[in-house]
């Protein structure tokens, strides 16, 4: 291990890893360091052998000692305003995080999506239609493994599609997507960012590096997001836009008369119909503007329409979140354990187009549940309640004038209940609105389980 360049990893999260090793493999001697202490990483360090120098755990390293780095490497949950990094970037160190790193050592070309909601589902969304249309496409970033650790089984034919948050954007530097699309930007984050101006500035960095052979994707119908068009134009980039309320010039928009997402390509003069929107598996107006702007991407990035279609038309969402489980005797089964406070449950109430049995409660964190009852609007025609907020939710169901409420005291007896009372052609809908953590490790947990008592249904 050469002593030339000295590295600082700060941050030993799940990204941090395979970061210590990558910087190792290109030269550096490599400094560890963590607000834990040292009996955290008792089942890590072994990993780690050979590939780091020293560690400094338990505290932050000392400002007078930080010019010694060449290097310093932040994990994504560390925020950028410590003394420590303000003092590096004084003294010129570079500064950087995985996702830069990452995109150094991989090969082939990128594909980035951001966004305050819609990020995973869009790039999951959006790695499928490339892997139909044949090319070699690694899902990577905020979803799933990070670029670095994948870095060395990518080629020149590579297709990087990769989820991006705000926290891996503010340390980019040479980043460059050869498509960026930012899906929306509503108020997230701001413990860490302080004003919706610096949340923006880091989600805009996404296109920084843009230029006259790149695209950059904005979503017409978020105020915040079709602002940032001027900002996006100034790169040279070309910009388009994608719609589910009116239509746009050069993009990709659901034709607010007939239904029918258009694909328009306002260079090659061409307006070129994809599909009805009604044909999109994944239920949904939230989904409608993830199919949009996955769509968008792959035409932008040369992928033929028709396999676009295929794929919106049988993609079934990402686990967790309104995934299809399965349809039995023709009631449909979807599991949104994700939803874990009221208003991502409203979403899934809003997306249930059939009469729909809802199984809803968990972990008291002190919401309120009156926006979801208010949110039935007739689709859910009866409410399961279990775990610790079933009293409370049932209370405010009665308050609000719905009661037709059951309790269950677990899932498997949730499901059944639920299997029992609705009709054929309905749907059954887990959206507990409240945390896991009263009954389960984790929302995944609570949502296999789900789908467990699903397919053991008689």
């Amino acid at each position: 291990m050469t002593e030339e360049k000295r590295a600082l990893v700060v941050g030993l999260a799940k990204s941090g890893i395979p970061a210590v090793k990558a910087l190792n493999q290109s030269g550096y001697a490599v400094d560890l360091n963590d607000l834990k202490t040292s009996e955290s990483f008792e089942n890590i360090l072994p990993t780690l052998a050979g590939c780091y120098r020293d560690t400094l755990f338990g505290r932050h390293p000392e400002i007078e000692k930080i010019s010694c780095y060449d290097l310093i490497l932040v994990s994504p949950g560390v925020p950028m305003d410590l003394p420590f990094i303000a003092a590096a970037k004084s003294a010129g160190i570079e500064i950087i995080g995985e996702l830069e790193l990452g995109f150094r050592l991989a090969k082939g070309k990128f594909f980035a999506i951001t966004g305050t909601n819609g990020k995973t589902t869009t790039t999951a969304l959006t790695g499928e239609i490339f892997k139909a249309a044949g090319r070699h496409a690694i899902v990577a970033g905020n979803i799933g493994q990070s670029v670095v650790e994948l870095a060395s089984i990518s080629t020149d034919e590579t297709n990087w599609i990769t989820e991006v948050s705000s926290f891996q954007l503010e340390t980019v530097q040479a980043f460059h997507p050869s498509i960026s699309a930012i899906l929306n930007v509503t108020p997230d984050h701001l413990n860490r960012h302080k004003t919706m101006e610096n949340y923006t500035d880091a989600k805009c960095r996404i296109f920084e590096n843009a230029g006259a052979d790149d695209v950059v994707l904005l979503n017409a119908d978020n105020p915040e997001t079709f602002a940032l068009m001027e900002r996006a134009a100034k790169t040279g980039a070309r910009v388009t836009l994608f719609s589910r309320k009116a239509e746009v010039e050069d993009g990709v928009y659901c034709d607010p008369a007939s239904g029918e997402i258009i694909l328009a390509d306002a260079k090659q003069g061409l307006k070129e119909r994809l599909m009805d929107h009604r044909e999109i598996f994944i239920p949904g107006s939230h989904n409608l503007e993830n199919a949009l702007a996955a769509a968008g991407i792959a035409y932008f990035a040369g992928i033929k329409p028709e396999v676009i279609a295929s794929v919106l038309k049988s993609f079934q969402g990402v686990e967790h979140r309104i995934e299809f489980v399965r349809e039995i005797n023709s009631v449909y089964y979807y599991n949104d354990s994700k939803g874990t406070n009221p208003d991502a449950s409203i979403k899934a109430v809003e997306a249930m187009t059939r009469p729909t049995v809802l199984i809803a409660g968990g972990m008291d964190k002190g919401s309120t549940f009156d926006e979801l009852i208010e949110a039935f609007g007739g689709r859910i025609i009866k409410l399961i309640v279990l775990g610790e907020t079933a009293a409370f939710i049932e209370e405010t169901a009665q308050r609000l004038g719905f009661d037709n409420v059951a309790r269950a005291a677990t899932m498997d007896e949730a499901v059944v209940l639920a299997a029992a009372c609705v009709p054929e052609g309905g749907a059954v809908l887990l959206s507990p609105a409240c945390a896991s953590w009263d009954m389960y490790e984790n929302f995944e947990r609570r949502g296999e389980h789900f789908k467990r008592c699903v397919n053991e249904l008689r």
